[in-house]
């Protein structure tokens, strides 16, 4: 059985690589700014290695698409809109799955970090985004306290952040206008 296909991201926006890559880190990736590889193996699929950077032109796609194809990780920030950013796209979706956070385009919308979180933790983000305390939202979802902090931090750790604001901070820009 072959090892899985490792990720590839594309984000039209800066401000979304860095949850994607706490996550990748904790995942075990190593990550490393960039798309130039090394040339010692070309099958870097067990190293793990994590490259990403922004991608301004049609070579540093080219360096996207080898670093994919030689197993690395890639999250590439471009304009996924443009003629760079939809080649960028089409030509990784023949590698496998690319997972985008924002913008629907050619490859369609994948699954977000927050599309993954449950009903309950979502709920409790939106009520927290709205000014109140962790001990109201839960009483507001009919929750104790205890199962309120403990569903807030699985959030934090599946959006990659340490606190709950920053969670609540990167809840509302991956969810975008409110639904």
């Amino acid at each position: 059985m072959s090892p899985p296909t490792p990720p590839c991201y594309v984000l039209s926006s800066a401000t979304d690589a860095p949850v994607v890559l706490r996550r990748l880190t904790r995942e075990g990736w190593q990550t490393r700014e960039g798309f130039a590889l090394p040339e010692s193996t070309w099958d870097l699929t067990g190293s793990r290695l994590a490259v990403f950077g922004r991608v301004p032109d049609l070579e540093t796609a080219r360096l996207v698409l080898l670093a994919a194809a030689r197993g690395a990780a890639v999250v590439a920030i471009l304009d996924v809109t443009g003629e760079v950013g939809r080649a960028l796209i089409d030509d990784l979706s023949r590698l496998g799955p690319v997972y985008r956070t924002s913008d629907a385009g050619p490859a369609g919308e994948a699954e977000t970090t927050v599309d993954r979180l449950v009903p309950q933790q979502r709920a409790l983000l939106d009520r927290l985004a709205n000014g109140e305390t962790i001990a109201a939202a839960a009483a507001a979802e009919f929750l104790s306290l205890r199962t309120a902090n403990r569903r807030i931090a699985e959030a934090r750790a599946a959006l990659g952040v340490r606190t709950t604001r920053e969670a609540v901070l990167a809840y509302l820009r991956q969810r975008g206008p409110n639904p």
